[in-house]
Parts: C-alpha cells; structure tokens; sequence
C-alpha cells in the first residue's frame, strides 16, 4: 500500500494539555506518528512525501476566516507579547448561545474561543504547518487514488475529524478525511464514503457534509451521551436538505464488547454498498484498543486485521487517514495490522 509521511509533522509539538481538571502531558504527540512510521519502515514499507497542496480543497471545506485565522494564530500570539513564545495559548471565551459569531474579536484570546469548540487543541509554533502537511497528504493520497492506486494509507498528524469549517477542538486543526473525500469528488468520483471508526465522534466531518447527497458519512463511536465530542453523533442525526439519509451514527456505549463493535461495522459497511460509493475515506482512529489511556472500547492487535479485511471487502479504492490512538507504542503495530489485513484481501 502507498504510505505518505512528512516530517512537518512534529513541528506541532506543545508541552501540556488540561485533562480532567488536571495540566498533564499532551496524550497527541509526535511520538504516535513516529511509531507508526517505524514499524511501516520495519514492515518494508516505503514511505512517500506529500506532492500535492491542498491549499485550494482547504477553501473547500474550511471557511477563508478560519483558515487565515489558523495560519496565522501563532504570530498573532507573540504579537500580543515576545514572551508567549515560552507560553501554550488557550481560549477562555466561547461565542455560545445567544452571543454573536458573526464579528471576529480584535482580541486575540476572544478570536481563538471564535474558533475552538473546546481548550482541548493546544497550539504551538509549527501547529500551521503541521496541520496543513496532514490535510497535503489527504490531497496527495486523493490525487493517487485519481492515478489508479487502489489504497493509500496517510501516516499524519494531528488528525482532524472534530475540526469543522470553522472551528478547531479535540486535538484537531484541519479535517484531512473532508479534504480526502472533496479531493476525491473533484477528481470525478460522484459519491464518496467517509466511514469513522475513531472511538470519538468525527463530529467536524459530519458537520462539513452534513447536507449533501454526495458524501456520505458512518461513524461508529462511543455514545456522546457520556463520551467525547458530546454534543454531536446521536443516531437520530440523519442528515438535512439534500444530505438527508446520507449521515449514519452508530454510537455505542463505554466498555462495549468487540462483537458488539464489529456489529456495528457490518452495520455501516452495508450502508456504504447501498450508496453505491466509487470511492472511501477511513478516519483510521486506533484507540479502540483495549489499553487506550482514553478511550474504552476493547480492540486488541488482531481485531485491526479482521477490521482491515472487512474494509477490503468493500471493493472500493480506499484513503486512510489516521486519527487518534494514545497507547502510543502500540500504534505504529495496530495500523501495520490494518494495512496487512487490507491487503490480504486484494
């Protein structure tokens, strides 16, 4: 399977994060993509850079204000203060209920809440760059798939599906499954599947295709009625105007058997055939492992094989993209066990 990686990556690197009421060490770090890219490498993999820019499919499905916003946030930052460069930005104001989102703030604090659906996205001095090379392999990985490659895997980082058109949150800047699938519709695939298997709702790729009939979305994740993004991936959100039908959630609840998580997959597996999709976009999250440091579900190593072969079996040309996954040693292992399993079956 053709596999990209950049290097730019680890330029998003901040020291901290707030969990739990708690300031911890981020759990994102660029030690997940690093793991991953060695046991690629180990496994015979040879890792290509990104060729494509994404910059044009990034207006696509990004909104101008929010993409300025983000290129520039860190200038912005140390603009308010030469100090801050030893300091971690967070947002401390949302525009929630009631309050206008229409008037970007002139105060920077106040821009940021704008465009955070949480502080859950600590930014740094590379976050832009590291971002953008994500969604640059997602419009690299489409373009291939254009060329004739039946699967590319995107070994990048942060990952990106709770990051909507207009806002960051959840360790997300730039949503690389939505630039994977506009990609893929602009290269002449009439209809795209995004299927979600993060243990977390991809609530900004839903929210991105949420009324249109050319996309659609499945997502299987732990139920938001207690889990992480909360607010979005019930299953009674159907799609709107031209989209409706063409959303699918499959929330489940903490600490659900495997069987009972592989159901739900056969569940969205079938709904992508009946689409008819001509192409697929995998948010790849792994921390549906059993010994994720934040997640509960209870995948073990062999179980992303068997997860890897069903997807296969869809026929379809496919972009992985990854998403999460924090026992990080373990992740550069369960990916290569997707990818084998894929492959197996072609």
């Amino acid at each position: 399977m053709i596999t990209l990686f950049s290097d730019q990556h680890a330029l998003h690197a901040p020291a901290f994060e707030f969990f739990r009421g708690e300031r911890v060490p981020c759990f994102e770090t660029p030690a997940r993509a690093v793991f991953v890219q060695q046991r690629l490498v180990q496994c015979g993999h040879v890792l290509r850079e990104p060729h494509v820019d994404s910059r044009v499919v990034l207006g696509q499905v990004h909104s101008s204000r929010y993409l300025a916003f983000l290129e520039n946030a860190w200038d912005h930052w140390l603009s308010q203060d030469p100090g801050n460069a030893a300091r971690q930005p967070f947002p401390s104001v949302w525009p929630v209920r009631t309050l206008r989102s229409d008037i970007e703030p002139a105060n920077f604090t106040a821009r940021l809440g704008l465009y955070s659906m949480d502080n859950g996205s600590p930014l740094s001095a590379g976050t832009w760059a590291a971002a953008k090379a994500g969604a640059d392999a997602a419009a690299s990985a489409a373009a291939l798939i254009g060329e004739g490659a039946g699967a590319v895997f995107c070994c990048s980082r942060p990952p990106g599906h709770h990051a909507g058109a207009d806002f960051m949150g959840g360790y997300c800047f730039l949503n690389n499954a939505a630039v994977a699938a506009q990609a893929l519709r602009n290269g002449g695939a009439d209809r795209v599947a995004v299927l979600d298997v993060d243990y977390h709702h991809g609530n900004g790729t839903q929210s991105i295709f949420y009324d249109r009939a050319d996309v659609l979305f499945a997502s299987l994740h732990g139920d938001p009625l207690t889990e992480y993004p909360f607010y979005l991936g019930h299953a009674d959100e159907a799609g709107e105007g031209a989209g409706l039908g063409c959303n699918l959630n499959l929330p489940l609840p903490a600490g659900s058997p495997v069987n009972t998580w592989f159901e739900a997959l056969e569940q969205a597996c079938r709904r992508i055939s009946r689409y008819g999709a001509r192409a697929l976009v995998v948010s790849l999250g792994l921390d549906t492992f059993a010994d994720d440091p934040i997640s509960t579900f209870a995948l073990q190593a062999a179980d992303f094989g068997r997860l890897g072969r069903r997807l296969a079996a869809l026929g379809l040309p496919t972009v992985f993209v990854l998403e999460g996954g924090y026992a990080a040693e373990a992740l550069g292992s369960n990916a290569v066990q997707v990818i084998d399993g894929f492959e197996q079956e072609h």
